[in-house]
């Protein structure tokens, strides 16, 4: 259907003005009355976060969403666009994108007086709606709001009263738009002030002069708790003019963290072609990020975003890749020693309280790692605490055993497929262990990479030695490290 392009034939066609709240609050009826999912790829708040925003959205009110870093706040802000018409008529030489039907400038209705039902509009796409500004201390009033333009000023010969002297800011030229401030503390309590009657009865005003100016914008604010005893807060004035606050979280278990991370990596096709991943490898990736938000070492009001996760997947597929380009291998497996290659991801993502930076960074990395291995492979195979090494009904106690006869095991990150897989396969216990615990229907490549959890885990539990040469590990006999300097207690 082709488009009214003057104002006459927008009354003809039987448009009816709208204001942008109305406007998300019928498609999303329509949305739920038709079961349409609104908020495509936002895992983990189908229950808590998103029935809120939807409750949000039918009263009409502006949000706020309060949470810690790499929650989705943002993203489900750009997908409320969504919900919004997908074209809207604006009057065609109108910087705030009036409604033909509802001028709210000086200029616009000086306009539609002089054109009549010849004034020319143009059609608004929904995915030109949304503006987003983070909060920044540099952030003026005159980029939100608007200034006086000495020039234009002097050009029209018009006072600086004039209303077509003011150069508007970022929040009238996003009239009938979803508009985000970001890190809402980090803006100046002067500029927060400034907010106040543009969201609660629509009044500018710039350089002292009051501009009435019925703005239909809908507000979303995005802030981080953290913020609040850091850098700033939100002023309580604006806090009461913010419809709904609504809490984000983490993801609650690991088949939810791992639908976001699959979801937002960027990997090359040949990534996904030549690297095989066993899925107990994608599990204790997120298992990290639990481990993470847990530790004494992290600071908990930092958060531990979910892109920490995502980085760290991006960066394990390239450590397989790598080794397979250097040993001239087109297709490899991941393995468990592939995970040191995520260490930067990690450390580059969590913020560490005094203890931790006492600790080291990159120590904190491996402990994580090492716990989150432990945790991973107690889902499917006993438990190692208070297992002693002397108990009868020890299930690694064929295993531990074999070490203290002398044996040892060094897995080399340059090893090819071949050589990884010949180096587990010698340790007899160790096949054994794997064998009874996992299902006959376990592919090869997850049966390999169970084997090397339980090396890490039976070291993470003081039952072996797992110590770090060139290029690799070397795991060995609790007992003869501590003959080299160790403490006898334990044993």
């Amino acid at each position: 259907m082709e488009k009214p392009t003057t104002l006459g034939l927008l009354k003809k066609s039987g448009y009816i003005p709208k204001n942008i709240k109305e406007e998300l609050r019928q498609n999303l009826v329509q949305h739920l009355r038709e079961g349409k999912q609104v908020f495509e790829g936002i895992h983990g708040y189908e229950d808590t976060v998103l029935p809120e925003v939807e409750r949000a959205i039918l009263s009409g009110h502006n949000i706020n969403f309060l949470g810690l870093r790499g929650q989705a706040k943002t993203k489900i802000a750009r997908l409320l666009t969504s919900l919004l018409d997908e074209y809207i008529p604006v009057l065609a030489e109108s910087e705030l994108n009036e409604d033909p039907m509802r001028p709210i400038s000086r200029k616009a209705k000086a306009l539609i007086e002089k054109e009549g039902d010849q004034t020319k509009i143009s059609w608004l796409h929904r995915s030109e709606r949304y503006f987003e500004k983070l909060a920044t201390p540099d952030v003026s009033v005159a980029d939100l709001i608007g200034d006086v333009d000495p020039i234009k000023a002097a050009n029209l010969k018009l006072s600086y009263a004039h209303e077509e002297v003011i150069h508007f800011g970022m929040i009238p030229r996003a009239n009938r738009c979803l508009f985000v401030i970001n890190e809402l503390p980090d803006l100046q309590a002067r500029l927060q002030v400034a907010l106040f009657n543009i969201l609660q009865e629509g009044d500018v005003q710039i350089r002292g002069f009051k501009l009435r100016l019925p703005l239909d914008i809908q507000f979303i604010f995005t802030a981080n708790p953290e913020d609040y005893t850091n850098r700033g807060s939100i002023v309580t004035p604006l806090k009461d003019r913010i419809g709904s606050q609504i809490l984000t979280h983490y993801p609650k278990d690991l088949e939810t963290a791992r639908s976001i991370t699959a979801q937002e990596i960027k990997s090359t096709a040949a990534q996904k072609e030549n690297v095989h991943i066993p899925e107990v490898a994608l599990d204790l990736l997120e298992q990290i990020a639990f481990e993470a938000r847990a530790s004494e070492y992290v600071d908990a009001k930092s958060g531990v975003s979910a892109r920490l996760t995502i980085s760290a997947l991006e960066n394990l597929l390239s450590t397989a890749e790598r080794r397979g380009l250097v040993s001239d291998s087109e297709k490899t497996h991941l393995r468990l020693l592939d995970f040191t290659g995520i260490i930067p991801s990690i450390t580059g993502k969590v913020e560490l309280v005094y203890e931790g930076e006492q600790e080291g960074a990159h120590i904190v990395a491996e402990n994580l790692i090492s716990a989150a291995v432990k945790s991973v492979l107690e889902l499917s195979f006993p438990k190692l605490e208070n297992i002693k090494v002397s108990d009868k009904e020890n299930p690694y106690g064929k295993l531990i055993a074999w070490f203290s006869q002398g044996h040892q095991v060094e897995l080399f990150e340059d090893f090819s497929d071949k050589e990884h897989r010949g180096a587990l396969d010698a340790i007899k216990p160790l096949n054994n262990l794997v064998e009874r615990h996992l299902p006959k229907s376990t592919s090869d490549t997850e049966k390999y990479f169970y084997k090397e959890m339980v090396l890490w885990a039976l070291a993470e539990s003081a039952k072996l030695n797992k110590e770090k040469i060139e290029g690799g590990l070397n795991f060995s006999d609790l007992f003869s490290s501590y003959l080299r300097g160790g403490n006898l207690d334990e044993l």
